[in-house]
């Protein structure tokens, strides 16, 4: 029986582990009265400690980054490139703004509305595979910012997957050269090596 992730899971101290956590998970979002959802099969993590790239976004962004400074277990959503949403979900609590951006969904539950949202004639990677993308498709913007990801607009679950530490992919995550090498290189990329729903970026 699926089980909706509680505030106590995006709360605990270990933002890698709550993003290894999350692979497999099933994210959902229920918006305009239009129920949809995927699988989670890529994510990165983002530490206010050692991680230069995340300092910079808390100080370019400083009012709109207020938003990480929550407790664990809201959602934090910022535009790039004034066009593309980015969901993350604030962890640990208001004194360590850490977060994970999802990433990459398989999708599976209104796939029609995701294809009607994005745009697209059928499903391909391109319709889930990268974190702009996604939030196109799941109809995520960033008015969400500050709802609690266990409520019934944005939640979790988990439906008992097993995911092997073998089947998890560690690498550098994408698009932080400005951030210089050592924050750029660091390996809090995760995902899914078996899945195909997984963002071009390599």
């Amino acid at each position: 029986m699926p089980q909706k992730l509680p505030t106590a899971f995006f709360q605990r101290p270990d933002v890698m582990a709550i993003a290894r956590d999350l692979l497999g998970k099933h994210l959902y979002t229920h918006i305009d009265g239009v129920l949809t959802a995927g699988r989670i099969v890529e994510t990165e993590a983002y530490r206010h400690e050692g991680d230069q790239s995340l300092t910079l976004h808390l100080q370019r962004k400083r009012h709109q980054a207020q938003g990480l400074h929550v407790p664990g277990g809201h959602a934090y959503i910022y535009t790039v490139y004034n066009r593309h949403a980015l969901f993350n979900i604030a962890t640990h609590d208001a004194q360590h703004p850490d977060a994970v951006l999802i990433r990459a969904i398989e999708p599976l539950i209104g796939v029609e509305e995701m294809l009607r949202r994005r745009g697209l004639a059928k499903p391909m990677r391109a319709l889930t595979a990268g974190p702009g993308v996604l939030s196109q498709a799941l109809g995520i913007t960033p008015a969400l910012t500050g709802q609690p990801v266990t409520g019934e607009i944005i939640w979790f679950e988990d439906h008992a997957e097993s995911v092997a530490a073998a089947a998890v992919v560690a690498s550098a995550r994408v698009g932080l050269a400005y951030a210089g090498a050592e924050a750029a290189g660091l390996p809090w990329r995760f995902r899914l090596e078996d899945s195909k729903w997984t963002s071009p970026a390599k």
